[in-house]
Parts: structure tokens; C-alpha cells; sequence
């Protein structure tokens, strides 16, 4: 996936062919919504809850943290979810297909990889969102948490929640590609809650406001090493220099996570979804090498014995799981 505009967030003005191309772009979400809305083109509900995780802006924001969170949380509460994704970056991206620990991220995409090993729930990769509900309902899931899929209308859903990052927000408030919407600001109004991702400013105290946004935080655990072997406390590096690697949207936003606790980072920033080789890491100092999860899904086959993951952990407000739960119809049985 290229980088993100720096006109996107920064300020500058957009070049002018974004500008001639974002009223086309406009009209054709505009055209598309008002078929849903008008019962030109069909929703379906699958037959089971459908909780949508997504984002107006395109990139990252945090859903996968927080996809990981619904899940764990849904479960405790008695739900069977599963997780549909489109599987961003994969090979053969028509093919639809179930998820399995271990598979090359290159079947099925980085981020449902990630998902299925980090929970062990049903995880089915398909362009067509519904059918990926469907195939869940039917493998026996109860509830199914749509990973990315806010604008993909076909699929009925129960609970929309949308994910926004705390510090690039909508940038500049235009439509693609002039700006980073994929929608209109005014189609935020419409989702059932609205999370904040604040990243790993655990120590802030924030409330749930009038416009139903509930702060979300990124907590980092224990080091898994990639190559095998006992995981360390993110700690035991405080003070020592190392590579930190991410191939995600927002890459600074794990240099940063790192250099708060303390951690002497040597960043290398790698496009969102990039397809590692060894190469790669070819840094020229024998340091540790750190990456988010995500990277580190891709790369276990070539990992060398100081290579980590830092997973990290959305933590939310009581109240945001009470208010999830209240959106839900009663769970069957």
C-alpha cells in the first residue's frame, strides 16, 4: 500500500488533479448511498448480530487492537464471535478462505493472520463481506465482528462503531484522494459509537462525551520472540538501543510507544501491509529488532533469536463495554 499524502494531514494544500478528482469521487459515494437508502441496492443481514469495526479515514486507526478487544470481551460475555476481513494485500484477493495459525499472511493478509492467532476464533477472508458473515453463521459463530467494514453496505449490521485516530483526526476534512475521507464528515453521526484511539497516554483520564466517543488506549505487553523462547517485559530494554521496525499506517505511532518506556529507537518505517524479505533487515548493527505484531506475522520464517513483537492491548471504559452490550439483541439460548 503506498504512503499516505503528506497533504492529507499536514497542512499543505492537495495538488490539483486530487482536487478535479475528489467531486467524482464524491459523487459516486453519493450515488452509492442513496441506492441503499432508496432500496435500489440491497442490504442482507446474515442471521446472526453483525458489530462493524471501520473508520471514515483511510488507513489505520486502530481497529485491529480493538477487533482483538470485542472479541475477548464478547466471549466472556457468552458470544461465539467470529471475524470477517477482506484481507488486505493477500494473493488471489477473490479467493474467499478460512484462517488458519500459521498460514503465510500472504493467503489471507497480515491483519486476519494476526487475529486468528492471537484469539484461536473462526477468521474468514472474503471480498464480499456478507458471504464471510455467512459462512461464520453457518461454522457456528453466534455474533460476527466485521473487521474494515463500515462502507461495505451490502452487509447489515446490528452495531457500527467507528475508529478515529486522537491526533490525525479527519485531517484536512476532504473526500479521497484530495483528503483521507472515504465518506462524508456527516456520516459519522450515523455510527453507534465512536472510539478515540489515544494511543499509549494510559495515565490521561478521559469520559465518554455527548457525541457517544469513548477514549481507547494501547497498552504494550510482554516481548514475544519471534525466533522461540520465554517473552521479556518491554522494561528489560529501557535504556538500550534497538531497531524498531513497522510496516503499518502510522508507524510513528509504535517509535513513540517504544521511546515512552523508554526504549533508544533506530526507526525503519516500511509501507502499510509490506511483504517482508530478509533483506530488509539488513541494518548494519547487530541491535534487537522490535515490530509491531502485525509485522511479525510475516516474518517468524527468517527470525533471528533477538527479534520481538510487541503486542499491544486496547483498554476502554467500563462503560463503552455496557453500552456495546446494550446495543445487542439477547443472545439465543
Amino acid at each position: 500500500m503506498p504512503r499516505t499524502p503528506a497533504w492529507w494531514f499536514d497542512g499543505s494544500p492537495p495538488p490539483a488533479w486530487a482536487r478535479l478528482l475528489a467531486p467524482l469521487y464524491a459523487a459516486m459515494v453519493a450515488l452509492r448511498r442513496l441506492g441503499y437508502r432508496r432500496g435500489w441496492l440491497r442490504r442482507r443481514h446474515p442471521g446472526v448480530p453483525v458489530v462493524v469495526v471501520g473508520n471514515l479515514v483511510a488507513g489505520g486507526s486502530g481497529k485491529t487492537p480493538l477487533v482483538l478487544a470485542l472479541v475477548e470481551h464478547l466471549r466472556a460475555a457468552g458470544w461465539t464471535p467470529g471475524v470477517a476481513s477482506r484481507g488486505h494485500g493477500r494473493h488471489a484477493p477473490g479467493t474467499p478462505r478460512w484462517v488458519e495459525a500459521g498460514m503465510p499472511a500472504a493467503l489471507c493478509g497480515d491483519e486476519p493472520l494476526l487475529i486468528a492467532q492471537a484469539t484461536g476464533v473462526p477468521v474468514r477472508v472474503d471480498r464480499d463481506r456478507l458471504a464471510a458473515a455467512r459462512a461464520l453463521a453457518a461454522a457456528g459463530c453466534d455474533i460476527v465482528i466485521c473487521d474494515d467494514g463500515l462502507q461495505h453496505y451490502r452487509l447489515a449490521r446490528d452495531v457500527e462503531i467507528e475508529v478515529q485516530d486522537a491526533r490525525r483526526r479527519y485531517g484536512n476534512g476532504r473526500l479521497l484522494p484530495a483528503g483521507p475521507l472515504r465518506e462524508p464528515l456527516e456520516r459519522a453521526a450515523d455510527c453507534d459509537l465512536r472510539v478515540l484511539n489515544l494511543g499509549v497516554s494510559a495515565g490521561e483520564e478521559a469520559d465518554a462525551t455527548g457525541s457517544n466517543e469513548w477514549p481507547m488506549w494501547l497498552l504494550p505487553g510482554e516481548l514475544r520472540p519471534l525466533a522461540g523462547g520465554r517473552c521479556l517485559p518491554l522494561a528489560a530494554l529501557a535504556g538500550q538501543r534497538v531497531h524498531a521496525v513497522a510496516g503499518i499506517a502510522e508507524p510513528e505511532r509504535f517509535f513513540a510507544m517504544l521511546r515512552a518506556a523508554g526504549v533508544a529507537v533506530v526507526p525503519h518505517a516500511f509501507p502499510d501491509h509490506h511483504a517482508y524479505a530478509p533483506e530488509d533487515f539488513t541494518f548494519g548493527s547487530p541491535l534487537p529488532v522490535l515490530m509491531t505484531e502485525k509485522d511479525a506475522v510475516k516474518c517468524t520464517a527468517f527470525a533471528r533469536p533477538d527479534w520481538y513483537a510487541v503486542p499491544v492491548r486496547a483498554q476502554l471504559p467500563p462503560g463503552f463495554w455496557q453500552a456495546l452490550l446494550a446495543r445487542l439483541p439477547a443472545r439465543a439460548g
